[in-house]
């Protein structure tokens, strides 16, 4: 029932910053421990940064602490995703979920993916 809007991809010089927005629809988005994910072709799939219900932890990959930064609205029912001094190695298709038990191990729901471009 639950759908997830990603928004916000686009083409970013190195050293850049990009906010992305996942908009849920169908549910509210306070049930959920969110997380983002990004995909490259011909790599795996890669956990980004998740937070949990209210906000209160978050969590991030090595790659992107001290850049990347997770937040949620539950009253706008989106969680953002804002990425600073982008590297062209954060290229990738970015992915928001939502995990109803907050385990961060599986997920009920995901997004379209939005594209993230990042030139040298």
């Amino acid at each position: 029932q639950v759908q997830l809007v990603e928004s916000g991809g686009g083409l970013v010089q190195a050293g850049g910053s990009l906010r992305l927005s996942c908009a849920a629809s169908g549910g509210t988005i306070s049930s959920y421990a969110m997380a983002w994910f990004r995909h490259v072709p011909g790599k795996e799939r890669e956990f980004v940064a998740g937070i949990s219900y209210r906000g209160g932890n978050t969590y991030y990959t090595d790659s992107v602490k001290g850049r990347f930064t997770i937040s949620r609205d539950n009253t706008k029912n989106t969680v953002y995703l804002q990425m600073n001094s982008l590297k062209p190695d954060d290229t990738a298709v970015y992915y928001c979920a939502a995990d109803r038990v907050g385990s961060f191990l599986e997920y009920d729901y995901w997004g379209q993916g939005t594209q993230v471009t990042v030139s040298s």
